[in-house]
């Protein structure tokens, strides 16, 4: 919506994409396009916000990512020229908490429309241990049962409350974006019912079950285990990157034969080597339990809902559905 740019170029782009300094997109709209085009610009800050700007807004906005598909967001650190491209945007869409830079980048831009994902549902605290387990173990942790937490961003996991988001979203796109606001409501109620389906697939497909004890490498999965009434047991804590104790990994061990767990899953984004040491320790098995935060050519699935029901899958090989 801003004035267009002009065209670059593709000798200018591939010098500059050599550089690293092109636009991180993973989305399906053209990032060279990014910022200062006749549509709405959204810079979405990681792939579960890109994905909620690209079906909420349809054709009418111009979505880029700042996070390239591969690089794990937590690590990601914006460039001067991301800056610029916040600036040249109508809106940034991101989720406070998960990528400080980002944080940091859109308080301090000139950006008018700014949407807070974290602002639009509401966040638990949760450690490496979530869901039935951390109610029976709250008396453990006087005894140094170990805790790591802190506010869990991981919201998108969760159908029910990515739909909450959905619907905050689309609501302040229909706010900065008026003359196009019908459509962005339409499209935010047909998004908000494909995750109420996917809500009662993982309700029935998860509802009974030989165990409701699962291991990941990180603790992303927290609202996903208290929505269907599983327990998450992270090896790390919410930061994918924290090493485990060598308490943790033992207590691990002990609570996964106590409780007939069968597998370790791993991330397609983080290093899978203590899942697998701690697999193969236990005799367990592993298999990708994915967060979502990029779709690569490793993912299980080509969009949010595809990899969704795959970790749907896995889910129910790896607790034994009955």
């Amino acid at each position: 919506m801003n004035v267009r740019r002009h065209h670059i170029s593709g000798i200018a782009v591939a010098a500059v994409t050599a550089l690293g300094l092109g636009t991180l997109s993973a989305c399906s709209t053209d990032s060279a396009a990014a910022g200062g085009t006749d549509k709405f610009d959204v810079v979405a800050s990681f792939y579960p916000m890109a994905y909620l700007a690209e079906q909420i807004g349809g054709d009418h906005v111009s979505v880029t990512s700042l996070t390239e598909p591969g690089q794990e967001p937590h690590d990601l650190e914006i460039s001067a020229q991301q800056r610029t491209q916040l600036e040249k945007s109508d809106a940034a869409l991101y989720l406070k908490g998960l990528q400080p830079s980002v944080d940091e980048a859109v308080t301090q831009s000139g950006i008018k429309t700014k949407i807070d994902a974290a602002t639009l549902t509401t966040l638990e605290e949760h450690g490496t241990e979530v869901g039935g387990h951390a109610a029976e173990h709250a008396a453990e942790d006087e005894h140094g049962h170990e805790e790591e937490g802190g506010k869990d961003p991981h919201i998108w996991l969760d159908p029910v409350k990515y739909a909450e988001v959905a619907e905050g979203v689309g609501k302040a796109f229909e706010k900065a974006d008026p003359d196009h606001a019908a459509d962005y409501k339409k499209n935010t109620a047909d998004l908000v019912a494909k995750l109420g389906a996917l809500d009662t697939e993982f309700k029935n497909g998860l509802a009974t079950t030989k165990t409701k004890v699962f291991i990941t490498t990180h603790a992303a999965f927290g609202y996903l285990a208290e929505r269907y009434g599983l327990t998450e047991e992270a090896i790390s804590g919410l930061d994918p990157e924290s090493e485990p104790s060598g308490a943790r990994v033992k207590e691990l061990e002990k609570m996964a034969k106590a409780d007939g767990v069968t597998t370790v899953f791993y991330e397609t984004l983080v290093s899978d080597k203590t899942a697998k040491t701690i697999a193969g320790d236990a005799n367990l098995k592993t298999d990708v339990l994915d967060p979502i935060e990029g779709i690569t050519k490793k993912s299980r699935g080509t969009d949010y809902f595809a990899v969704q029901k795959a970790n749907l899958k896995a889910l129910q090989t790896a607790l034994g559905t009955t």
